[in-house]
């Protein structure tokens, strides 16, 4: 039989700083990681594909406020008829949903500070001081596992993640910290405790292969939650797809671009059917950007284009047409752009 492995002493000190950085972050953020219990029982119809009825979810969240509001992942709670929280301490309350964002996949509940005092809570961090390489913690609630810990390293920035919406998010966080089916929402921090991520997928059947929603994305979004209740986005009412630009007729216009957005349809009463968009017209730019494609369309169309006159450049034919629009409020759940 053969002897065990035992690490060269001279190993020790190495991997004792290693545990002692883990335990020490652990130490700061798991008082404030929270197991959610979000049953439901009414039909989610915001998309076309009239996703099938939840028969309740569970995942976790962490606390970023003294006064109890927590973040989680959107589609933790999405749906939810009500929403039950319970700390590291075993106490359990109720959650109200102050806003989510199913497109960035973020929810922000609010619960009762406890009683006796203010909560524990967790700092977000800059996710753009992280670097590949340097040292991840995910803490959540797989399996119903309470507060659960692994570790590993930042295997990527700057990653694309498809959300449940059909939209691209962006600035994803890739490591290889494990997560499992109950993660969802939970932090992800670095050695000093401070959160960089917000957990909130897995590829299966890959090992290692998990992602995180960045800090700075986390905070951005929290803010317009907290603000609006909802992330206000434009729209100008088409529906279509990404199509090749031959070269020849990009390098008669001009363009910057391989491809553009083929437009499909165009809704009725729409900012696009007021400025005489049609179909088969083909999107290229919007304003002074090129638009190569639908998610390109999509991370132009924000906040701050609503009611502001849009020059849209378009392909009708073998011409190039100016056409000048107003975007609107995008209402949530619309499937058109």
């Amino acid at each position: 039989m053969a002897a065990p492995h035992v690490a060269p002493a001279d190993d020790f000190p190495l991997l004792d700083a290693y545990s002692q950085a883990v335990i020490a972050a652990v130490d700061v953020v798991s008082p404030a990681v929270v197991t959610i219990e979000a049953p439901a029982t009414r039909a989610l119809q915001s998309r076309a594909d009239r996703r099938r009825e939840r028969s309740g979810g569970s995942g976790s969240g962490f606390i970023f406020t003294p006064d109890g509001l927590v973040i989680t992942n959107s589609h933790v709670v999405d749906g939810a008829s009500a929403v039950q929280v319970t700390s590291t301490d075993g106490r359990t309350c109720r959650g109200d949903v102050i806003g989510e964002d199913p497109d960035t996949d973020l929810a922000v509940l609010r619960i009762d500070a406890r009683p006796e005092g203010r909560p524990a809570v967790a700092s977000l961090g800059d996710s753009s001081a992280i670097r590949v390489g340097q040292m991840a913690i995910a803490i959540g609630n797989p399996f119903g596992f309470d507060c659960s810990v692994t570790a590993g390293i930042v295997s990527a920035l700057g990653r694309t993640l498809r959300a449940r919406t059909g939209r691209l998010m962006d600035d994803i966080i890739q490591t290889d910290a494990p997560l499992n089916p109950g993660n969802s929402g939970g932090p992800l921090v670095t050695s000093r405790g401070e959160v960089i991520g917000v957990n909130t997928a897995v590829i299966l059947p890959a090992q290692g292969l998990c992602f995180a929603i960045a800090s700075n994305t986390v905070r951005f979004v929290v803010s317009r939650l907290l603000r609006d209740g909802r992330i206000r986005r434009s729209y100008i009412g088409v529906a279509g797809q990404k199509v090749p630009i031959s070269r020849r007729l990009a390098r008669h216009h001009g363009l910057a671009v391989s491809s553009g957005i083929l437009i499909a349809s165009v809704e009725r009463d729409s900012p696009a059917s007021a400025a005489g968009l049609r179909e088969n017209d083909i999107i290229v730019a919007l304003g002074d950007t090129t638009v190569a494609g639908v998610d390109d369309l999509h991370r132009h169309l924000t906040e701050e284009r609503i009611g502001v006159s849009t020059v849209l450049t378009v392909l009708r034919g073998v011409d190039r047409r100016s056409i000048t629009l107003v975007p609107k409020e995008s209402p949530h759940g619309r499937e058109s752009h």
